[in-house]
């Protein structure tokens, strides 16, 4: 995956603690807003070695709660079973294993609810271009 998909930050601790220590994603970048109009905080996580990034933006004068839906993935294609050992570990910090609105990713994979109510799917499948492992 190339790019850099954002989206807002509503509890950004949490989130950090989600993304970072639960996933295991690397801060790569982080600022903290400091009052002045027009400037937002900005929390980036990820691989090193992969080709994104997770952008986690708070605006302090104009928070957006966030409205996920059940259509509204992050799907993370291991190529591998899910280690148990991350599913909990993810619950462990805010996470909340939940079922697939879809039954495939239930077959594939585990879905996991962030802090914010988004989803992550952490799918066995390996995407179309993807080294195996």
């Amino acid at each position: 995956m190339r790019g850099a998909p954002g989206r807002a930050l509503t509890r950004r601790r949490r989130e950090e603690h989600f993304w970072s220590s639960g996933l295991g994603l690397d801060v790569q970048y982080r600022h903290t807003a400091d009052g002045t109009p027009g400037r937002h905080s900005l929390l980036m996580v990820g691989w090193p070695e992969a080709g994104w990034h997770l952008e986690l933006v708070h605006h302090p004068a104009a928070p957006v709660d966030p409205r996920p839906t059940v259509e509204d993935l992050l799907v993370i294609y291991l190529g591998e079973p899910v280690p148990g050992t991350l599913a909990e570990r993810l619950e462990q910090h805010g996470g909340k294993r939940v079922p697939a609105h879809h039954p495939c990713w239930d077959t594939w994979g585990v879905t996991v609810q962030d802090p914010d109510g988004c989803l992550l799917v952490l799918s066995t499948r390996v995407w179309p271009g993807q080294p195996q492992g």
